[in-house]
């Protein structure tokens, strides 16, 4: 919710990867607006808006999420996509 305020940011998705220091670390995917915000930008963002622990690790932009019908982010295709390495990280 944090990052969908953002200028630039149609919506945003999270999830847990797996993270050798912590277990699991959070994983962003933003799909962006015209013009969209850069790494820099949200990684700035979510500095000044998220406790550290809740802040990405790592950010994806990609054209769209999975949903269902209703419209629900299916974050487990975005898991399964991340397992086959799908989304552009940055």
């Amino acid at each position: 919710d944090v990052v969908c305020m953002m200028d630039g940011v149609f919506e945003a998705a999270c999830i847990g990867v797996p993270d050798d220091k912590t277990g699991e670390a959070p994983k962003l995917f933003v799909v962006g607006k015209t013009p969209a915000p850069t790494v820099a930008d949200v990684t700035a963002h979510c500095r000044k808006n998220l406790a550290a622990y809740k802040r990405p690790r790592a950010i994806a932009f990609v054209e769209s999420l999975p949903k269902t019908a209703v419209g629900k982010v299916l974050r487990r295709e975005l898991r399964a996509g991340e397992r086959a390495g799908g989304a552009r990280a940055e």
